[in-house]
């Protein structure tokens, strides 16, 4: 369901959709080594649309609330490796490890299958990227993502995930097309086995509309598993940075997926420690995707923060900015099913749905060469983060778009008019300018007055407006209204200083329950806790249905660039495994957090003094 603000239909975006952009089904060869047997594509469109689908358990799951749009990403690499078993396809079979692969199907072997395609990706001996099935399966996914899609009610993206992860470091990108099936038939997925760098990635992307007039984008997920790549102050091969890759970074990567099941990417206390709020889903013990060995210096390029102010000071030094990207969530759900809230996580893998003691299991299974033995003394050594319970139930992306069209959600995302939640489907406007009043906060058509006085999430403002003239920022929030209040919105500044260094400040710009806002900009008064932890519940008795404020910078400086955006906090609630504990009557795991605060991170507003060079919307 949409959420129309006041009804307009002006010539700015007035319609709040939700969406994923980040599922993979039975389809994606590690969703089906670990479990996922049976929710195919078919089954993820008709459950995020709202639809009863049957899980491995023999449970009905539905969603309270459908989405407007999702995008079915299975990886590139293997696509369809299952169903072309189950289906005994004689082009895979007769490849040098199909019929190995077909028989530890038949015996119910799928993690081995799994951990043998995983090792063929880092080295292949033959490979199956050029074969036939390819060109079946892909036709297969436009096929099911044209069949559900429905302009105006529910919005299918063709798409796929591309798995790069050089010496187990995530740099992994969803592949995310604004066409149909006309135009995206003239491609085949561009895979990790077709190239690693990202820039080939970008040269596809740029191939593809060149050749058919159409649009696509890549979206960088889980930078926190990145060992420090993902957002690196050189290229993939080691060289500087150039105007000409910061250019291409910033066309081909509009936004950036920063919160998901495996972990939250925004900032972690490392990189923030004056940020009371910045350890939520952190997963910083592993380096990229492997058991052990992460680094500090790693953090930098892992976290979406530091990613967006290292970016002023490369833009203050290039002329451009790489990381000039928005924030967006989504699930990264290898089951099938959309589902970002912690009273219904249904797991990062189908082996994880829910019964009781699963959070103490990994969320991984382990089938290593070695067999039970060597696998028995891997999971005891499993760091915190290879266990089930790290996992963290989140997230979404909502977009502000005129309808529900893959055209229109498209071009939100491309001029990061999107933010990204930790599941709530929290309502927000995030507005910059210099003319915005106090009284403007309180406008009931906010929306006109937010797009009349200034630009939105995603956009720039340069400046300043009148000699030495500090901007203004309209930001108001409204709870999800099946969910909790909220207990208050903080504005995150990044600037660079003429030496090139970032400097970061938060701003409480609006709390709840009357508490105050010291002289430094931070309100040092906990909203409170109504969870109750033996029985898994809270109420709203605390906290605001809606925040709304004007804040102006008064720490403006009009000579250095800098970018803001909105931080939105929700009052304490049980975390998911709290709720398993109370649903089976077993212990809550000693590590595990009772209770979390959900959040949403607007796209950044940048600031360009009035000599600066110009980034705008897609440059």
């Amino acid at each position: 369901m949409a959420l129309t603000a006041n009804g307009e239909t002006g010539s700015y975006p007035t319609n709040l959709y939700w969406g994923d952009t980040h599922v993979h089904s039975s389809w994606s060869a590690d969703a089906a080594s670990y479990g996922n047997q049976l929710l195919t594509p078919d089954h993820a469109y008709r459950f995020a649309r709202g639809e009863t689908v049957t899980a491995h358990n023999g449970e009905r799951v539905q969603l309270r609330q459908p989405l407007d749009f999702l995008m079915v990403s299975d990886h590139a690499e293997y696509l369809g490796l299952y169903p072309l078993l189950r289906a005994g396809d004689s082009d895979l079979l007769a490849m040098r490890n199909g019929g190995r692969w077909h028989a530890l199907f038949k015996e119910g072997r799928f993690e081995r299958i799994g951990y043998l395609a995983a090792g063929e990706m880092e080295a292949p001996t033959e490979t199956i990227r050029d074969q036939p099935f390819n060109r079946t399966m892909w036709d297969r996914v436009i096929d099911n993502a044209e069949r559900h899609n429905d302009p105006g009610h529910f919005t299918t993206f063709i798409g796929y995930e591309w798995s790069s992860m050089p010496d187990t470091a995530n740099l992994h990108r969803n592949v995310l097309f604004r066409d149909g099936a006309e135009r995206v038939r003239q491609v085949l997925p561009f895979s990790a086995m077709d190239g690693t760098d990202p820039e080939d990635l970008w040269r596809h992307l740029a191939s593809y509309e060149r050749r058919t007039g159409g649009r696509a984008i890549a979206i960088p997920h889980n930078g926190n598993l990145s060992a420090g790549r993902m957002f690196e102050l050189q290229r993939f091969d080691g060289s500087p940075l150039t105007e000409g890759y910061a250019a291409a970074r910033a066309r081909w990567e509009p936004v950036v997926e920063v919160t998901q099941i495996k972990g939250d990417s925004e900032t972690v206390p490392y990189l923030s420690p004056d940020d009371e709020f910045a350890d939520f889903g952190t997963w910083d013990e592993m380096r990229g995707m492997g058991r052990f060995g992460h680094r500090d210096a790693m953090y930098a390029g892992e976290y979406a923060r530091a990613a967006l102010g290292n970016g002023l000071a490369v833009e203050q030094q290039l002329g451009r900015n790489p990381f000039r990207f928005g924030l967006i969530g989504s699930t990264d759900a290898h089951t099938g099913l959309a589902t970002a809230d912690d009273d219904n996580f249904w797991g990062k893998f189908s082996v994880g749905e829910p019964r009781s003691g699963r959070a103490d299991e990994p969320w991984v299974p382990l089938d290593p060469p070695g067999g039970w033995v060597v696998g028995t003394l891997m999971n005891a050594l499993l760091p915190p983060q290879m266990t089930a319970w790290s996992l963290v139930a989140s997230g979404y992306v909502g977009v502000w778009a005129r309808e529900n069209t893959r055209a229109e959600i498209f071009d939100a995302l491309v001029r990061r008019e999107a933010y990204a939640t930790t599941g709530p489907r929290m309502a927000v406007r995030f507005f910059g300018g210099f003319d915005f009043t106090a009284e403007d906060a309180q406008a009931p058509d906010l929306a006109a007055v937010g797009y009349a006085k200034g630009v939105p999430m995603g956009s720039e403002i340069a400046g300043p407006g009148a000699p030495n003239a500090a901007p203004a920022f309209v930001v108001a929030a409204w709870r999800d209204p099946l969910g909790a209040n909220l207990d208050r919105i903080q504005v995150i500044k990044l600037q660079v200083t003429a030496a090139g260094q970032v400097e970061e400040r938060i701003h409480d710009v609006a709390v709840s329950d009357g508490r105050a806002i010291d002289a430094d900009g931070r309100c040092r008064s906990p909203v409170g806790s109504t969870v109750d932890v033996e029985a898994a519940t809270y109420t709203n008795a605390i906290g605001a249905a809606t925040l709304a404020t004007v804040w102006r910078d008064p720490h403006f400086d009009p000579q250095r660039r800098a970018l803001y955006y909105a931080r939105i906090l929700a009052i304490p609630t049980p975390r998911w495994t709290t709720y398993d504990a109370a649903r089976w009557g077993t212990e809550r795991p000693a590590s595990a957090p009772a209770a979390i605060q959900e959040r949403a991170y607007t796209s950044p507003i940048w600031y360009r003094p009035a000599s600066g060079e110009t980034n705008g919307p897609g440059s």
